[in-house]
């Protein structure tokens, strides 16, 4: 890679007397010494790729399943449950800036400035995720409850994910060796929210929602075994759920402590010229200008909205507009694992045919089969065919943005060799724009069935009635 190859390359020359060595010798040394340091053991890429699975995991269970566990399960007002998880989003979108910006202000340690962040939030993140998925025993102030410990768990996985993402720029300084790393993060991100799935979908699916009765039952006796029979349902429900957070945050700590004992964090070359770190707001300011930049997030903001939007509603969708409630889980299975095999594809497509190519095929070509299963009348087959080509759209949608940004970060680099530091930026604020926006996009889409709610005349503590309307 450019920037770092000249970098050192001018460092050892400032460090050896230009005696010791022929004009053209140091450079050739040089460049080999820093590609073979640059390299990156197959042992090294997938340490760093099991960090990408904790973000994944508690992510996709929370997309596609805290929804329906607001209404079905805590029985949260419809109102309510809208107002969750667009504050919860939307918290989510603001706290990635902050935490860019505390990173971009953290000094260099023994262990680095970015792996701190993620050995300390680890602990919390898994106490306030697992607090989610807790029905407490009091009606009054359950929406607080939820809201206060989705937005803590938000945050603490934002200490997570932010700076593992900014991780990328300083695991190598090759830019084969950072593409190489990414496609197995990748990878292994997919098979996080193929796991998610499993183990969310698997667990909750042997439980057993309860049903509310219709209010017009035919006899006392018969009101009083359902009314029974559904507390035993809601009960085993809730336990499951908790079930499954304790197995998502055991598996949450594990992939950290693979992640911080199997990578080291690397030293940019320009960080030990002893120059005066940029403020922040006029790294800002710079990173915001960068065109770029700028194209790369407008270029990826509707594809993240459109997948969000598709996440938030599936389970929704497959349940009670198709009639696939036993369905649902495998469905889920079948678009995380054709992820997971093509991702290897695109990695080769992207290297034999450019980014931009990989990008216009594989994000365009799920559009048609989701316009087939909404417009066809409700069949299983057809659902698991649009299943499994949204699975190689993901793909593509997973791996492509994140293997961009970092050309798009070196740009900005080559252009600006004295500035330093602006890695969180670059990261933080790309996911801050696609959080926030697909948090718009969820919550104008919960408060969609209140709506419809209130115009069919349904009450709006009937939450299986309310999700039957969509």
């Amino acid at each position: 890679m450019a920037k770092g190859e000249g970098a050192e390359s001018g460092s050892a020359a400032g460090l050896l007397p230009t005696g010791i060595l022929q004009a053209g010798e140091l450079p050739v040394q040089v460049k080999k010494e820093s590609k073979k340091k640059n390299q990156l053991s197959i042992c090294n890429k997938l340490c760093y790729a099991v960090g990408g699975a904790p973000y994944q995991v508690t992510g996709c269970a929370l997309g596609f399943f805290l929804q329906i566990y607001l209404l079905d399960v805590a029985q949260v007002d419809p109102f309510s449950a809208s107002i969750i998880l667009f504050v919860g989003r939307a918290w989510d979108a603001i706290t990635d800036p902050l935490v860019g910006f505390c990173i971009s202000k953290s000094p260099w340690t023994r262990l680095g400035r970015l792996l701190p962040w993620i050995i300390f939030s680890t602990p919390l993140a898994i106490i306030a995720y697992f607090l989610i998925w807790f029905v407490p025993d009091f009606q009054q102030g359950q929406t607080l409850w939820y809201l206060l410990f989705y937005c803590l768990f938000e945050t603490l996985v934002t200490c997570f994910h932010v700076p593992y993402s900014a991780l990328t720029m300083f695991i190598s300084t090759e830019q084969g060796e950072r593409d190489s790393a990414t496609a197995y993060r990748m990878t292994v991100e997919v098979l996080g929210t193929v796991l998610g799935t499993a183990i969310q979908g698997q667990i909750v699916g042997q439980a057993h929602t309860p049903c509310v009765q219709d209010a017009n039952a035919s006899t006392v006796a018969l009101e009083g075994v359902n009314r029974t029979q559904s507390a035993t349902s809601l009960r085993e429900t809730q336990n499951a759920y908790l079930l499954a957070a304790g197995v998502i945050a055991s598996i949450y700590v594990i992939c950290a402590v693979i992640l911080t004992l199997g990578v080291r964090e690397q030293r940019e070359p320009y960080e030990t010229q002893q120059a005066k770190p940029m403020p922040f707001f006029r790294g800002l300011r710079l990173v915001m200008s960068h065109g770029p930049y700028i194209k790369l997030i407008a270029g990826f903001l509707f594809t993240s909205l459109a997948f969000m939007l598709v996440e938030g509603n599936f389970a929704l969708f497959c349940t009670y507009t198709l009639g696939f409630r036993n369905e649902f889980q495998n469905l889920l299975l079948a678009i995380m694992f054709s992820a997971t095999v093509t991702i290897p594809i695109w990695q080769w497509f992207l290297t034999r045919f450019g980014k931009k190519m990989a990008v216009y095929i594989g994000i365009s070509s799920a559009v048609p089969f989701l316009i087939l299963v909404a417009l066809m009348e409700s069949n299983l087959i057809v659902t698991y065919v649009v299943a499994v080509a949204a699975g190689i759209s993901v793909a593509a949608a997973f791996l492509l943005p994140w293997s961009m940004l970092p050309d798009v970060i070196d740009d900005f680099h080559l252009k600006q060799p004295h500035i330093h530091g602006t890695e969180p930026i670059f990261f933080s604020f790309y996911v801050f724009f696609t959080k926030f926006a697909s948090g718009v996009s969820l919550g104008i889409s919960t408060l969609s069935l209140e709506e419809e709610a209130s115009s069919s005349g349904c009450s709006d503590t009937d939450s299986t009635e309310l999700a039957r309307i969509l």
